[in-house]
């Protein structure tokens, strides 16, 4: 067998997805796959090892994620929110983060801690379990990996995502066995435990690194940061303002300590010991600790350490004289990976690593067949014919269009993943990658060689610094200035998991010939087709529905509504500054909005309008349209300023007039009222037979001037905030309405944007369901001519 390790990978990985999915008692796993060992070790049957390798997977995963001590955490907190104190050791040096909100910079530190005592108001309890530590401002540099600590907080579930699409902080913790987070008030929360810990060798090799890396440089700047993030490891420095450019040009990989560096530094290190005549197995002893060492002085992070194995073992294969297949190595590296840490298959990293390593590899044979047939000479013409200048492009043209083949195979072998995972496309990181990369490789020589130098030859050790400072600021420079290009990248929906693999089948089968092969022509055509009619299906789908996401944004709300194409989209209210940066804007992106066709900003309370310069500046709405009344609001008045200087976007809205689908129903021109939630744009609409009300925070005054101007106002569904004043949703307005279904867009914090006991009782009373977003997060409405759902973020 060519490969052999390529099927026990692939079903070690397939008893890893079943484990995921389903989970009978441990027990059971145990005594089906003794029986299957039994049966395989007594039959000799061959054909039983396939089944034992599927179970070997679904039994590894079981055990990593079963809660089998009745001292779990599971079992000690539940799902409750509790203050505790915590006894355990740091499983890591604590890193830091900072966070960017109105040009002001706030520290937060994270850390790990294996929990060995729980205290709860009553006793010390043994516990047993991960819990993720997320501190405002600077632990002192005394809490380093190892050290035993005593730290107390409010302990609960990390909190599920607010709305579809956005970052599932849960789910991220949980697949790194991690089912609770601590908030501590502040640092001074945190103490230790016994005696000091000696600073672990990663830690002081780091801080070493750090000056070396800095000597010579006038001071700290972002290139200098970067650096240290790119050779380092260091993420402090990959804030989102910093990391934005790097994303949208698909070259934010060059800041993970990964395969490219790995390769690298094993590949400098094997040049220069056989430059010096070192035997290959004498270069793999010295070479392979090299790498390890540099993983271990880095922090250990995951992708350094699948990178790590697989350098193992090609360089392992070469100094013994082995015969190589890449994609069987890879093979072996994703088991042995997979092995240690099961939890890593479902993980963005370990996928786009391994895929994209598995596309170059598949794919790099077939592009290179159709670039040298492309860009080769003629085979029939003799080379003293050949023109001198074709002649002197042959070099530096073999070179480019070999890099960019591997630069394609690359973005083929991602596309599907990066748009399932952070919903963006991106074309110009072909070329972005073709300059970018060798930028960062060289880079990465130079710092290396600052390394190396360090201070016992300061002169070489500066020279490389400014070497590696100036590339480093030329790649951020080209990666803003991809970025800047008109199309090179674009926001897309996350595509179904079926989608992708059909996408992969395709590219691996038509790319490398099967569609002309006899024998496998047949299969090519027949996923061609089922793709075909795959895309057809889901265009008929999107084509008939309409979604509305209903989202609650601490105190303020946001409604957008998701017709079929682009052209009839509305944006209803945004949040304010720190909602559009943390929820709106990321929900926009993940469903795939580049532009927002219309926005309606109801009224001036800053809740609900305050970040609307944020929406303005990243999609550049086509309409915004306004009520037709003055509001008082500081915000809401420098909004209106701005949009003076551009008549030709800025449309008002009073009652009467159509948008769409929707009817405006309130305020008239000639009203008058003292409270801006008075004044609120109401819109009505009508989609595939169902009604919608959009009431935003309508005040009693407000509400009783609609009921007198309307004498029909039934709808099936109506969505209210929480005025300043009053309640929402007086009696009155609800015989009108008449709805099935009442949405109430109330919030945890601030606490006047909670539903009173009150409100709630008054709205028990009525016959329609009742869903309150303080208790499911964002409510997405689906609606087609023969369906209707809804979903929460809670339920999801």
């Amino acid at each position: 067998m060519k490969r052999p390790l390529v099927i026990v990978a692939s079903l070690y990985a397939a008893g890893l997805l079943l484990g995921d999915n389903f989970h009978p008692p441990l027990i059971w796993l145990f005594v089906v796959a003794f029986a299957l060992l039994l049966a395989a070790f007594f039959s000799s049957r061959n054909f039983l090892l396939g089944p034992l390798l599927v179970l070997a997977g679904w039994i590894n995963l079981a055990t990593h994620t079963e809660n089998l001590s009745p001292h779990d955490l599971r079992n000690q907190i539940g799902d409750r929110v509790a203050d505790v104190i915590l006894r355990g050791t740091l499983r890591e040096t604590p890193t830091f983060r900072v966070f960017e909100f109105k040009d002001e910079e706030s520290w937060r530190t994270l850390a790990r801690i294996n929990v060995t005592e729980i205290f709860d108001g009553a006793q010390w309890r043994p516990a047993l379990g991960q819990v993720m530590v997320s501190t405002a401002g600077l632990l002192d540099p005394i809490y380093c990996a190892g050290q035993q600590i005593e730290v107390s907080g409010i302990v609960q579930p990390p909190r599920l995502p607010l709305a579809e699409g956005l970052f599932d902080y849960r789910t991220y913790l949980q697949r790194q066995g991690i089912y609770y987070q601590l908030s501590p008030t502040s640092t001074n929360d945190w103490k230790t435990i016994g005696i000091i810990a000696a600073r672990p060798l990663a830690d002081a090799f780091f801080l070493w690194a750090q000056k070396v890396l800095q000597r010579g440089l006038p001071f700290e700047d972002e290139p200098l940061q970067l650096v240290w993030a790119m050779t380092l490891g260091w993420k402090t420095a990959l804030t989102d303002e910093v990391s934005e450019p790097f994303m949208r040009t698909g070259t934010m990989h060059i800041f993970a300590i990964s395969g490219l560096h790995i390769a690298l530094i094993a590949g400098i290190f094997v040049a220069l010991l056989r430059v010096l005549q070192v035997p290959r197995g004498f270069c793999g002893l010295i070479v392979i600790p090299l790498i390890w060492f540099y993983t271990m002085a880095t922090g250990w992070q995951p992708s350094a350490i699948r990178s790590t194995i697989m350098m193992t073992i090609v360089v392992a294969g070469w100094s013994l004289k082995r015969p190589t297949d890449l994609i069987n190595s890879l093979s072996a590296a994703a088991f042995i990976i997979l092995i240690l840490d099961p939890q890593q298959l479902f993980g963005a990293s370990f996928q786009l690593s391994f895929f994209v390593v598995l596309s170059m590899a598949l794919l790099h044979s077939a592009l290179n067949k159709l670039r040298v047939k492309s860009l080769g000479p003629d085979p029939l013409l003799p080379t003293q014919l050949r023109p001198a200048w074709r002649k002197r492009l042959d070099s530096p043209l073999e070179y480019v269009t070999a890099a960019f083949a591997t630069s394609l195979a690359a973005f083929l072998g991602s596309l599907p993943l990066v748009a399932y995972y952070f919903h963006l496309v991106a074309p110009v990181s072909l070329l972005a990658n073709f300059v970018i990369v060798p930028l960062s490789s060289f880079a990465l020589m130079a710092n290396l060689g600052s390394l190396v130098f360090g201070n016992w030859f300061p002169a070489a050790t500066e020279l490389f610094n400014h070497t590696g400072w100036f590339l480093m600021k030329l790649m951020v420079d080209a990666s803003h200035w991809f970025a800047s290009w008109r199309g090179g990248y674009f926001y897309v929906p996350s595509p179904s998991i079926l989608t992708c693999v059909i996408y992969y089948s395709l590219l691996f089968t038509v790319l490398n010939g099967w569609l002309v092969a006899p024998r496998k022509r047949v299969f090519t055509i027949a996923l061609l087709i089922g793709a075909l009619l795959l895309c057809f299906r889901n265009w008929r789908v999107a084509a008939q529905t309409v979604k509305i996401t209903i989202l609650p944004l601490s105190g303020g709300e946001s409604v957008f509504v998701d017709f079929p194409g682009r052209a009839h989209d509305l944006l209803v209210d945004c949040g304010n500054q720190h909602a559009v940066q943390f929820i709106s804007e990321p929900f926009l992106r993940a469903q795939g909005v580049n532009r927002i066709t219309s926005v309606v900003l109801t009224h001036g309370d800053s809740r609900n309008i305050g970040g609307f310069s944020e929406i303005e500046n990243r999609f550049a709405s086509k309409t915004i349209f306004t009520s037709t009344l003055s509001m008082k609001s500081a915000a809401y008045r420098d909004i209106i300023s701005e949009l003076k200087t551009k008549p030709g976007r800025w449309k008002t809205l009073a009652s009467g007039d159509r948008l769409n689908a929707w009817t405006v129903l309130h305020p008239q021109n000639s009203d008058q009222f003292s409270q801006a939630d008075d004044k609120a744009v109401v819109l009505h609409g009508k989609v595939f037979g169902k009604t919608v009300l959009l009431l935003s925070d309508l005040g009693r005054p407000g509400q009783n001037v609609l009921m007198e101007r309307h004498g029909d106002l039934r709808a099936d569904i109506v969505v209210a905030g929480i005025p300043a004043q009053g309640e929402p949703l007086c009696d009155a307005l609800l015989e009108k309405i008449q709805p099935s279904l009442i949405i109430i867009t109330d919030c945890e914090s601030p606490a006047t944007g909670r539903a009173s006991a009150k409100l709630r009782d008054r709205l028990q009373k009525q016959q329609a369901r009742v869903v309150y977003c303080r208790n499911s997060g964002a409510i997405t409405l689906t609606l087609a001519p023969k369906k209707f759902e809804i979903d929460t973020a809670a339920k999801k």
